[in-house]
């Protein structure tokens, strides 16, 4: 008799039901752990089953992490299960660092080219130029060839000081050419900027909490002190999180010894308080901190500590709401979970997690009803219960659940309606853009100075235009208008970053920059 194929999401049910049982069996008696190894049994024996009589052809594989996901997908959003096609990327980004040949590049049409060599890398001393094209790697041809991104990129890595040979096409100077280099350990900034706003005025941009973070923080705050730093501004806009350790470090810098960090709750009650120590290094001085609705888990224990221990100011949006603290289990094929393990609570004693128990989906849509409802604009229309409350050491009052409040509202730079251009100006879009319009004549800016090739780019509106034509040959429906100004900031930013550096476009993006100003306004 022939199985229905439609029978299958049956047995996944089934091997998530085991599953259920399995995770309500731990820490009870010991009748019930006999019931979970039984249950166990069930689940393998079930798997065995399908691989060997099943009627069709199926990985069981892709059963395992199918049931995986819906199993976790009953917690809570942030309990995940990461694939192993996926592990290693991630677990590199947090890592904070990779080997390779230290390029960034874009498929532009079939072939990889370079939008960027990094500084110090091993393709920087090589000789490799930004729209050089990658022909082969050794004997691996690398145009022409539709293959995902992923393993492009793998073909670039390997082991640290193994030699690798690229033909590349140079087009300035129309040109075949094989390079030799060794590839190196490429760091994978956490830090992706620190300047000076002013004399007194520090800025450090942190885009995650990695592996490095704390370290590359320290040596960004130690440069601005020696530069003669008195006010520091910390940018978590758009920093979803990552390793709270690497927070509390950077905590510990600016907070006096045994203020509150942030505690930690697990199933159990057990809490654990995390106090700053001793002789940071910047315990003294004015200090705020910068947040949107995307900055989140690791960004909002720096922004709570902050903020609940009256060091500082945070000015900005509503952060995200992420209060949970995940462990990860790696499985031998290369695959991950990060399951919730603990709850974190800010200084005061707020959670600061927003409500998930209407799913993944309800929450996902929490996020989105701020686009809609209008708190991105107005501090009025923010969406946050207002009990419990909370008092900080001078007696201001703060608030659980929903993410952290800004102490100063700043709206976005756009029109109500308009919040996708925010996102598409800071996007691969544009850089994929700026790339194409260098690419024609990349000779035309070589021998100009930073003030000059600002001045070939803004004089007139040529590049805001052929953007807008570029987005319209991309199905873009999106009109820049109605917020020229912002394009063109960010348009001649991206062109500064290809041309010269990081630094240089967040000093033209950081100019007007609505957050900045309200920091640097004598009040």
């Amino acid at each position: 008799m022939k199985v229905n194929p439609n029978f299958l999401p049956i047995i996944i049910a089934a091997a998530i039901a085991f599953g259920i049982l399995l995770g309500g069996g731990l820490n009870f008696s010991e009748q019930n752990y006999f019931l979970v190894k039984n249950s166990k049994g069930k689940l393998n024996r079930l798997l065995d089953f399908i691989d060997n009589e099943y009627v069709d052809s199926i990985s069981s594989d892709s059963i395992m992490d199918n049931a995986i996901d819906n199993i976790l997908g009953q917690l809570d959003p942030h309990s995940i299960y990461i694939p192993a096609s996926e592990q290693t990327q991630v677990a590199e980004s947090m890592k904070g660092d990779f080997v390779g040949i230290g390029v960034n590049y874009y498929m532009y049409k079939d072939t990889m080219a370079i939008l960027k060599t990094i500084e110090n890398g091993p393709s920087e001393k090589a000789g490799i130029k930004a729209g050089d094209r990658i022909l082969y790697v050794d004997q691996t041809k690398m145009f022409g060839r539709k293959l995902p991104n992923d393993s492009l990129f793998a073909k670039l890595k390997g082991k640290e000081g193994s030699e690798i040979v690229l033909t590349i096409f140079r087009k300035s100077e129309n040109k075949k050419l094989k390079i030799k280099l060794n590839r190196g350990v490429i760091p994978i900034k956490s830090v992706d900027v620190a300047l000076l706003l002013d004399k007194n005025t520090g800025f450090i941009k942190l885009n995650r909490f990695a592996g490095t973070t704390y370290e590359e923080f320290k040596d960004a705050l130690d440069s601005l002190i020696q530069k003669g730093m008195k006010t520091l501004v910390i940018d978590l806009r758009d920093n979803g999180g990552g390793y709270m350790e690497e927070a509390i470090a950077i905590a510990d810098e600016l907070l006096k010894d045994k203020q509150p960090i942030v505690f930690v709750k697990n199933k159990k009650g057990t809490t654990e308080k995390t106090f700053a120590t001793a002789g940071g290094s910047f315990e003294t001085g004015r200090v705020f901190v910068l947040i949107n609705e995307n900055s989140a888990s690791a960004s909002e224990i720096l922004a709570g500590a902050i903020q609940d221990n009256d060091r500082g100011t945070v000015i900005g949006r509503r952060s995200f709401g992420k209060g949970l603290v995940q462990r990860e289990l790696d499985f031998a094929d290369g695959s991950a979970v990060r399951l919730t393990i603990a709850r974190y609570y800010t200084p005061t004693g707020r959670s600061i997690q927003k409500p998930y128990i209407k799913g993944s989906e309800g929450y996902g849509k929490e996020s989105e009803s701020r686009f809609t409802n209008g708190e991105l604009y107005y501090k009025d229309s923010i969406k946050t219960p207002k009990t419990p409350q909370f008092k900080t050491p001078k007696g201001r009052i703060v608030y659980g659940g929903g993410g952290i409040v800004p102490d100063v509202f700043v709206p976005l730079e756009l029109n109500q309606g308009d919040e996708n251009t925010a996102y598409l100006l800071q996007s691969g879009l544009v850089s994929h853009f700026v790339f194409e319009q260098l690419d024609k004549d990349r000779n035309a800016f070589k021998d100009l100075t930073f003030e000059e090739s600002m001045d070939k780019v803004n004089t007139t509106d040529l590049y805001f235009k052929t953007f807008q034509d570029f987005l319209a040959t991309h199905e873009i429906d999106l009109k820049l208008d109605k917020n020229k100004s912002l394009a063109k900031r960010y348009l001649s930013a991206e062109f500064a970053r290809q041309l010269f550096n990081e630094q240089k476009y967040y000093e033209l993006v950081l100019k007007e920059d609505s957050m900045i100003q309200r920091v640097l306004r004598k009040d």
